[in-house]
């Protein structure tokens, strides 16, 4: 089914977004809701998870569909550990910060992550970014930078640069930036990658008020024309999922009318951004 709605309807004076829900091949759930959406027009980017053993097979579900399909480049979840790499997220962080992660080791876990996706997507990822934002850790950044302009030269994929808008700093969202927004950035402009300037849809998945539609209202309001809004939406409640819930209550907004008439009273346009941010910004 081609994509409709705002994804293809573009006017001048209309905010351009990038809607992007990652962790796709997490599980069956995240693959078949994320799957919808971009069918009907909610979305227009996917990041996956290619050390799941779901991707081979889940890729199949985002063939013909017009959005960008990116790699989600994975140092913490249970796919990682079984691999060989992975931390929890605070040893990750305890690691970069300390400088632990060692480059040549880095680079061989990018290249395998990179071939995984071309293996089963037959392409080169549109874009990279990172589950629990690894992408922009000190040890990874480089090595990601170094690979991707080894790699594909000008035709690199984009890069997510993890900072929220000026009126979305919460607690979470400096966090966030604090493990390397800005060196990732500055990476990425020295060496010609293209990249994000602004992600917005931080939140903490607990459920507690706002719900998520009132957050996704002031996401739309507040986000900058090229922002990207990251999501993590499921077709259905996966028990042994911890954020369980609340990808359920992301998918329940992204699908409904209601999320229509968000789009459509903040004149949001959804678009891809491997044409939103065509060169380095």
């Amino acid at each position: 089914m081609a994509a409709t709605s705002a994804l293809t309807e573009s006017a001048p004076a209309m905010k351009r977004l990038v809607l992007c829900a990652d962790d796709f091949a997490l599980h069956a759930s995240a693959s078949r809701g994320i799957a919808a959406l971009a069918a009907q027009g909610r979305i227009s980017a996917t990041s996956a998870m290619v050390l799941s053993p779901r991707w081979a097979a889940d890729a199949s579900l985002l063939r013909g569909l017009n959005m960008d399909v990116g790699l989600h480049l994975d140092w913490t979840s249970a796919f990682a550990v079984q691999a060989g790499h992975g931390k929890s997220l605070g040893q990750a962080m305890a690691a970069a910060a300390l400088g632990q992660l060692k480059p040549a080791q880095v680079h061989v876990q990018i290249g395998r992550q990179l071939d995984l996706f071309e293996q089963h997507w037959q392409a080169p990822p549109d874009h990279v970014d990172g589950h629990q934002h690894v992408q922009q850790f000190a040890g990874i950044r480089e090595a990601l930078v170094s690979l991707l302009e080894q790699r594909y030269g000008s035709a690199a994929p984009y890069l997510r640069v993890s900072q929220a808008p000026a009126g979305q700093r919460d607690f979470k969202s400096r966090v966030i930036a604090a493990m390397g927004a800005e060196r990732l950035s500055a990476l990425a402009q020295k060496s010609g990658l293209r990249h994000s300037r602004w992600l917005s849809g931080v939140h903490d998945f607990s459920g507690r008020p706002p719900g998520y539609a009132e957050r996704m209202r002031g996401w739309l309001q507040d986000s900058p024309d090229g922002t990207l809004l990251m999501c993590h939406p499921a077709d259905d409640v996966v028990d042994d999922d911890e954020i369980g819930a609340a990808r359920w209550q992301e998918y329940q907004h992204l699908a409904s009318p209601d999320m229509a008439a968000q789009l459509k009273q903040h004149a949001i346009t959804l678009v891809r951004g491997r044409e939103l941010f065509a060169e380095a910004a």
